[in-house]
């Protein structure tokens, strides 16, 4: 990863951390850092002057602005891309697998590299979420209706529709919304005062170019207990389903939403997904099945290296046609087939 400071503090570098912790309790595992120099960490330059390439170690790279000048530093060692986001334009090369965290980004490697060996594991949330998250039970759904905050938005990522019209709008019917800009030192806690919480980053997303890589907020915000509206853009698809664990944002109208978002703030519990529902969600999103997950993928890599299929050697490892070339491949062969089908009724005569 880039550096660990202030600076490149989001949730992909959360993410990035939380990967290296848990992969530390399956194999010894290592943060590197390549921009920004760190006491605690070792720095790549620093590591691939001493080692001589393959080397011994896996490394993993995920920070999608970077990816192709690290793929190019780590030439002749074994790589894996976890990915984010998708959009960002680069091709892989040939034989570098890809661990999606998104079904959403699974798809768009499917569709651009569909010869690297592709895997998914989805991000898990941390163990605070679901110990800590005030989740009704199914026998005290009603709990939700106490909490002192009706809506929660977090003003990063949020579109200007939510901030501009929404908000103001709700506001004027007299209900409490707290819109969280900056640094939460106790996510959990906010997240267990609210009972309604808003997520639209659709626009924000399209206008950056790229895809919602993991779009873990609306699922902590089911862990605590909260209605969630969200927008489904991307990887929040893979998680929300609308009209069962979430319910859309901008749904037509100004008007629609206020009225939806009223009765959800009156009546959470009608809102709020079936117990069974949740907890078989958050099941899924847990450390343990992340493990699980990449515990496989590890020995997948493990015999990919040995049939020499990691794309340290281009000789034998299976590639794609770029997409120009298969769309010109594609219209010769039309071209191919119209002359053959005018020539297969050519009145042909003999003598």
């Amino acid at each position: 990863m880039p550096g660990i400071g202030t600076r490149f503090r989001c949730g992909g570098l959360n993410v990035a951390l939380q990967t290296a912790r848990l992969l530390s309790t399956l194999l010894p595992t290592e943060v590197v850092t390549y921009r920004e120099r760190s006491e605690q960490h070792p720095f790549l330059n620093d590591l691939i002057r001493d080692e001589s390439a393959p080397g011994q170690a896996l490394w993993v790279v995920s920070w999608g602005f970077d990816v192709p000048r690290s793929l190019a530093r780590l030439r002749g060692r074994p790589v894996v891309y976890q990915a984010h986001s998708s959009g960002y334009g680069f091709v892989l090369p040939p034989g570098i697998p890809v661990v999606a965290v998104s079904r959403n980004t699974l798809g768009y490697w499917g569709d651009r590299a569909p010869r690297n060996p592709l895997f998914w594991v989805p991000n898990a949330l941390e163990p605070q979420w679901l110990e800590r998250g005030a989740r009704p039970s199914s026998s005290d759904r009603d709990a939700v209706t106490a909490r002192p905050i009706d809506v929660l938005v977090q003003k990063r990522k949020s579109s200007p529709y939510v901030l501009n019209q929404l908000v103001p709008a709700l506001k004027a019917q007299g209900l409490r919304v707290e819109v969280q800009n900056g640094w939460v030192e106790d996510l959990v806690d906010l997240f267990n005062r609210s009972k309604i919480y808003l997520y639209d980053s659709a626009e924000y997303w399209r206008g950056h170019g790229v895809s919602e890589g993991f779009g873990l907020p609306p699922l902590e915000a089911l862990a605590c207990g909260c209605v969630v509206f969200s927008s489904f853009n991307h990887a929040l698809a893979d998680t929300l389903t609308p009209g069962v664990t979430a319910h859309q944002i901008g749904q037509g109208t100004l008007e629609n939403d206020l009225v939806r978002i009223r009765s959800a703030v009156d009546c959470p519990d009608h809102w709020i997904p079936a117990a069974e529902t949740l907890d078989a969600l958050l099941a899924e999103s847990s450390e343990s099945s992340w493990c699980l997950r990449w515990s496989r993928i590890l020995a997948q890599l493990s015999d990919l290296r040995a049939h020499g299929a990691l794309g340290l050697t281009s000789d034998s490892v299976l590639s794609s046609p770029s997409t120009r070339r298969l769309r010109w491949l594609q219209r010769r062969d039309r071209l191919r087939a119209k002359v053959v089908n005018r020539l297969s009724g050519w009145p042909w005569r003999v003598g």
